[in-house]
């Protein structure tokens, strides 16, 4: 399935458009990871922990938009944001999203 942000595939004419779609995950923070990711901070360098976090959590969603795309009969999905957000009452959570429009190409 083609999954893109641009509202149009080269070479391929959108047949229909099937409206749009979402795909939501929010994962929690750990206690161990905080503290690593915390100490990384003050010494310099990336956080590895994290961003395989928000890897795993953004491929989550695309899978989700894709599922629901091809529930509705779509081969494809244009135009799609991605958007990352801390909830909770502590910011423990983190939830990201991805949405989009199914379309037969």
């Amino acid at each position: 399935m083609i999954v893109t942000t641009t509202h149009t595939i080269e070479g391929r004419p959108i047949q229909d458009y099937l409206g749009v779609v979402t795909g939501e995950v929010i994962v929690g923070a750990n206690l161990f990871r905080d503290l690593f990711a915390n100490i990384r901070d003050i010494v310099g360098g990336r956080s590895g922990s994290y961003e395989r976090i928000l890897r795993e959590a953004r491929e989550q969603a695309i899978e989700e938009l894709q599922a629901e795309c091809g529930s509705r009969g779509g081969n494809a999905v244009v135009g799609v944001d991605l958007d990352y957000e801390v909830i909770g009452d502590t910011g423990s959570m983190l939830m990201v999203s991805a949405s989009g429009t199914a379309v037969k190409v």
